[in-house]
């Protein structure tokens, strides 16, 4: 799990790999950064239950959205609809406002 770098709140998970089904959250974008298909507690399209809040972005003159800690509001990252299936969505996560925290299973 990754958890926010300031405030410890998780937000995104590696994926469920098991013998039932395999869902894989982060990959390799082939950007350098930190990417994910979908923020942990998604549910569908509903993120209500996840960690992050999304923002529109204008700071360099073209229109982004930008992910922020939902309970400390610190800026992680942006997303962009160019990820993989099914989502379609590539979370662009700075690696250092994550904090990984392996499972203890």
């Amino acid at each position: 799990m990754y958890h926010c770098v300031c405030c410890d709140n998780p937000l995104f998970s590696c994926g469920v790999t098991d013998v039932v089904h395999s869902s894989e959250k982060k990959y390799c974008s082939g950007t350098g950064w930190p990417s994910f298909s979908e923020a942990h507690g998604t549910s569908g399209s509903d993120e209500s239950h996840t960690g992050i809040l999304r923002r529109q972005d204008t700071s360099l003159g073209v229109a982004r959205t930008e992910v922020v800690c939902k309970q400390c509001d610190a800026h992680l990252g942006h997303v962009f609809p160019d990820g993989p299936g099914p989502t379609g969505q590539r979370f662009c996560i700075n690696s250092v406002a994550l904090k990984f925290k392996p499972s203890t299973q």
